[in-house]
C-alpha cells in the first residue's frame, strides 16, 4: 500500500470551514461538467449545503449537470421520514437546487432486499463514471460514511450494523435513543477510494481525537478514516478544535474566522 500526505487546511471556526468547503466545491462545479457528487448529511453539512443553495440562487453554479450518490441511508427508515437522509437531502440542498430528482440518488432503506439495492447502488456509480468529487465527514471513532470500527478497507457498498457511539450521537433526529436504527446501507470504504477527489470536513472538539487518528495514526480499520491516506487526492478542511490534537499541522492555520 502506498501512504499519500493529504491536503490539510486549518480554519478558525466551523463557519470558515463550511465557507471554504464550499468555495472548493463551487470552484468545481464552475469547471467542470457533467460532474458526479458523492454527498454526506449532517450537521457538519448544513451550513455548507446552504451556501451551495445561495451560490446557486445567486447564479453562481447550476446543478441541471449533476449526479450525485449520497453515501448511506438508514435501514427500515422511510425517505419521507424526518429523520431519514433522504429528508434531510431534501431539506438543506436538493429541493433548493435545480438538480434533476432522477439523477440525485440515495439509498432505499426500506427496500426488501437491502443485499440487493446495495449491489444496484454499487452499479449506478459505476454506470455514471465514478464519483468525482466526494464529500465526507468523520464521525467520533473515525467511520466515514457507515463504515465503522472493523470496516474492511476492501468493503463496497453494504449494509452495516450501527456502532452504539454512533447511534448516540445521531439520536437528536429520533424521539429517543431506542429509537435510533440499529443498521445501515452505506458506501464501503473501497467505494470511496474509488472518486477521483475526496474532501473531508471536521469541526468540533468532538471530532478531536478522530482526525489525529486518520492523519496521524496507523492506517488501519481501527480508524476507517485512515483509510484516506491511501487515496492521493485528499483535501481535509477543518476548524482549529477538530484539529487541536495534531502534532504535524501548526504550519497550515489559515486562522480565518467567521
Amino acid at each position: 500500500m502506498k501512504e499519500y500526505t493529504p491536503s490539510v487546511e486549518i480554519v478558525g471556526s466551523a463557519a470558515a470551514a463550511a465557507e471554504r468547503a464550499a468555495e472548493r466545491i463551487i470552484a468545481w462545479m464552475s469547471n467542470r461538467s457533467p460532474l458526479t457528487l458523492g454527498l454526506a448529511t449532517g450537521a457538519t453539512m448544513t451550513p455548507l449545503y446552504a451556501r451551495l443553495v445561495a451560490a446557486h440562487r445567486a447564479g453562481l453554479i447550476s446543478f441541471r449537470e449533476v449526479t450525485s450518490f449520497n453515501l448511506d441511508e438508514y435501514v427500515g427508515v422511510a425517505a419521507g421520514s424526518p429523520a431519514s437522509f433522504h429528508r434531510y437531502m431534501q431539506d438543506h440542498l436538493l429541493e433548493h437546487v435545480d438538480i434533476e430528482a432522477a439523477r440525485a440518488r440515495i439509498p432505499n432503506g426500506m427496500a426488501d432486499d437491502v443485499a440487493a439495492e446495495a449491489a444496484s447502488y454499487e452499479e449506478q456509480i459505476a454506470a455514471s463514471g465514478g464519483i468525482d468529487l466526494l464529500l465526507l465527514g468523520i464521525g467520533a471513532n473515525g467511520h466515514i460514511g457507515f463504515n465503522e470500527p472493523g470496516s474492511n478497507f476492501a468493503s463496497r457498498t453494504r449494509e452495516v450494523s450501527l456502532d452504539e457511539t454512533t447511534r448516540i450521537a445521531n439520536a437528536g433526529g429520533f424521539s429517543d435513543l431506542a429509537s435510533v436504527p440499529r443498521r445501515a446501507i452505506t458506501m464501503g470504504v473501497a467505494t470511496i477510494l474509488e472518486a477521483r477527489h475526496i474532501l473531508l470536513i471536521a469541526t468540533g472538539s468532538e471530532k478531536a481525537a478522530a482526525v489525529a487518528a486518520a492523519i496521524e495514526g496507523p492506517i488501519g480499520s481501527a480508524c476507517p478514516a485512515s483509510a484516506l491516506r491511501l487515496h492521493r487526492n485528499v483535501e481535509i478542511i477543518c476548524d482549529e478544535q477538530a484539529a487541536a490534537a495534531l502534532a504535524t499541522w501548526p504550519q497550515k492555520k489559515d486562522r480565518r474566522r467567521a
